[in-house]
């Protein structure tokens, strides 16, 4: 299975693809877009820029076309587009199908109450708000229209909790 892990910013993502690693022993994981974009020497502006999260888009769909079976992805296309939603334009969302079409499933990690990360002081609350607003229009109601045939999964509770309901859907 290709599963990509979709959130805001300090909801567990990582937390829980590493957690998963440890009972998936077959499967690999990429990180997010931004971290390999600057391993790669592409400096973000601070705040990043509409070309950024354009650059990250991109970025994740051609991990996931290059991906094998057994991977879990750090970031789905649709988290640049919570961030971002200028960059919602039709020929975009043609090309991203392309690549949800490789996915098995989205695991949506939502801001819980309370926050099960720390969350730094420094963080701009809102925009953590607004882009969790976005990404659960887009994944759980389909505002985009382009899920298909593609589950969607929300994950909530403690690390554990999290991991079994995953593990649910992949021993099914």
């Amino acid at each position: 299975m290709r599963i990509a892990f979709s959130g805001t910013h300090y909801t567990g993502k990582s937390s829980l693809i590493a957690a998963l690693l440890k009972n998936l022993p077959l499967y690999t994981s990429i990180p997010e877009p931004y971290h390999l974009l600057e391993e790669e020497g592409y400096e973000f502006s601070d705040p990043p820029s509409l070309e950024d999260f354009e650059k990250q888009f991109v970025y994740s769909m051609q991990c996931i076309r290059k991906s094998t079976c057994n991977t879990l992805f750090d970031r789905s296309p649709f988290d640049p587009l919570a961030y971002a939603p200028a960059l919602i334009k039709e020929p975009r969302l043609r090309e991203m199908q392309e690549a949800l079409d490789l996915l098995d499933l989205i695991v949506f990690v939502p801001i819980e109450n309370p926050d099960r990360i720390a969350v730094p002081r420094s963080e701009n609350k809102n925009l953590r708000k607004r882009v969790d607003e976005r990404l659960y229009e887009f994944l759980l109601n389909d505002s985009l229209g382009v899920l298909e045939n593609l589950k969607v999964l929300e994950v909530v509770g403690s690390l554990e909790e999290r991991v079994q309901r995953i593990n649910t859907i992949y021993h099914k």
